[in-house]
């Protein structure tokens, strides 16, 4: 009972070193709220089950190839890597989910003629460029928020949880740094459009 308590770092050296069963207890551990990020965006049980399938085959390789690297915490990582084979799949079946309109976003953000033309994909691989740039000038704190929420596609709630910090916290973070990206673009005098 006690290896239920272990940390997730030391359940997954356990695994490389040759403990199957900590992978089971990672996967255990985790594994409704995975099923349940990737069932929110694809809505369906069967896609939902072999995608989830999918992400931890890819987890196995990837530490069996000792090709992990501990830089955050687990549970982001088998996100990404969920997030990742939603988005192949979606790009497999040549479907988009539906998307709901919201205060934070709108279908027009997403509407666009997909024929870009050469020029149009250099401005365009310029401005990710950019943006990830000016990540880099965030505090620490507000840019793990930021990147959780725009490039992992996370809630205030999971990012809370996976921060361990309030969900007020988490909100008040983005919003530092959302406030502090617009202070470094009109110094910069940076433009972001394609």
């Amino acid at each position: 009972m006690a290896t239920l308590e272990l940390p997730d770092g030391l359940l997954v050296q356990n695994y490389i070193a040759g403990n199957e069963n900590s992978l089971a207890i990672l996967i255990k551990r985790h594994e409704s709220r995975i099923y349940g990020f990737i069932y929110s965006k694809v809505s369906d049980r069967d896609i939902s089950n072999d995608i989830f399938q999918d992400t931890f085959i890819k987890v196995i390789k990837t530490l069996k190839s000792n090709a992990y690297n501990e830089e955050g915490k687990f549970l982001p990582w088998v996100m990404r890597i969920a997030h990742n084979l939603i988005i192949d799949h979606f790009r497999r079946n040549k479907k988009m989910p539906l998307y709901r309109e919201t205060e934070e976003f709108s279908i027009f953000s997403i509407m666009s003629d997909d024929s870009l033309t050469i020029e149009n994909k250099m401005i365009s691989e310029q401005v990710e460029v950019d943006v990830r740039r000016l990540l880099e000038e965030l505090p620490a704190d507000q840019k793990e928020v930021l990147v959780m929420r725009m490039y992992q596609d996370m809630s205030f709630k999971e990012i809370s949880e996976v921060t361990g910090v309030s969900i007020n916290t988490s909100l008040g973070r983005m919003r530092y740094a959302l406030m502090n990206l617009r202070k470094v673009i009109d110094k910069h005098q940076i433009v972001l459009t394609n």
